[in-house]
């Protein structure tokens, strides 16, 4: 079992940005386990802690360790521990459930009513070391990539936006091209959609949507989605449409562009109550709409493990910037900046 110090990233103060610290080494409970961090990659959600904004200072209890998606080696475990050995490697599902609540028992666990989330509620993984549950834990094959290990979990929320809908042979759309956003970009093309249709702002991310897949890459500020969108589908409209921007101009521009009868699939998280036309929008046109929150525990997984050992995703392009774990304020800065896909932390 470790013991003693370890480099972390800390949240220490309620303000902008984070420190470098020394931190103790966690230490495990029975049902736990302890990893040693390869790879950990920044989240929109981290960022959103990092800027310290509206929802952070809700949300986050400092001082505390930041960050959630990561790959490792397994270094100790609980007493009571059997699924999962000392030298595996592993990822882990971010979700700690509490098993007891009517969506747990009724095979829902990812809308769990008690839902913590590593990095958020507990301590998280820009760290040397991270522990957690062990039934959180998701073994990896031994080749598989340390950078492309720490991002199956936001795959996981890209695979659940995009196949809770089957559109082998439709037009889906994707707003906003985040990393998630280029992942479903890629996720949709791998499901057999005729067209992918990505939307946003941010040119980089458009010519890396374009690399994972996108048929047609929409710039907003240059051109009109709608009009796009209508066009490519002689005026049917985008059978599935993956809301991953969280603007209101954007939701409003997608639940006109879906097809009647089509799928509007929102991951996003707006900051503020957004009004939308019901009427026309959505019963009108026989609009099914679903929230997306996180990942179904562990079919998701298990798709996403598939769809990358059988090749049919490539998510290198996606991986755009590495760093030592002591340069993380370049990682945080340039994930503000947008000129970024996935970045990747190695303490």
């Amino acid at each position: 079992m470790q013991s003693g110090k370890m480099k972390a990233v800390m949240k220490k103060h309620g303000a902008f940005g984070a420190v470098l610290a020394e931190v103790p080494i966690p230490e495990i409970d029975k049902h736990e386990v302890l990893i040693k961090v390869k790879a950990a990659s920044i989240c929109g959600t981290d960022v959103h802690i990092y800027n310290w904004d509206q929802w952070a200072r809700q949300r986050i209890k400092t001082p505390c360790v930041f960050g959630h998606e990561f790959s490792g080696i397994v270094e100790a475990v609980g007493e009571n521990v059997s699924s999962v050995k000392i030298g595996e490697y592993v990822s882990a599902e971010t979700h700690i459930v509490c098993g007891t609540c009517v969506p747990c028992l009724t095979g829902k666990p990812h809308v769990c009513k008690n839902t913590a989330i590593i990095g958020v509620d507990t301590a998280g993984c820009f760290a040397e070391y991270v522990k957690v549950p062990a039934e959180n834990v998701w073994k990896n094959p031994a080749d598989m990539d340390p950078a492309i290990a720490s991002i199956q979990e936001p795959l996981g929320n890209a695979v659940h936006t995009v196949l809770e809908s089957q559109n082998a042979g439709g037009t889906t759309a994707i707003i906003g091209c985040g990393p998630i956003g280029l992942m479903a970009v890629a996720v949709a093309k791998a499901a057999g959609a005729a067209q992918v249709v990505a939307i946003d702002k941010n040119e980089y991310r458009l010519a890396l949507a374009k690399q994972m897949g996108a048929t047609t890459a929409v710039c907003i500020e240059k051109e009109d989605p709608l009009k796009i969108v209508s066009a490519l589908t002689e005026g049917e409209g985008a059978d599935l449409v993956c809301e991953m921007s969280g603007h209101p101009s954007a939701i409003a521009q997608g639940l006109a562009m879906a097809a009647n009868g089509g799928r509007f699939h929102i991951l996003s998280l707006p900051e503020h109550p957004v009004t939308i036309d019901l009427t026309n929008k959505v019963v009108f046109k026989g609009l099914t709409i679903q929230g997306i929150t996180g990942r179904k525990m562990f079919t998701t997984w298990r798709q996403v493990s598939q769809l990358l050992g059988s090749n049919v995703l490539d998510l290198s392009p996606i991986i755009t910037h590495q760093f030592p774990l002591e340069e993380f304020e370049k990682g945080f800065e340039l994930m503000r900046s947008g000129q970024c896909g996935k970045v990747i932390l190695i303490p």
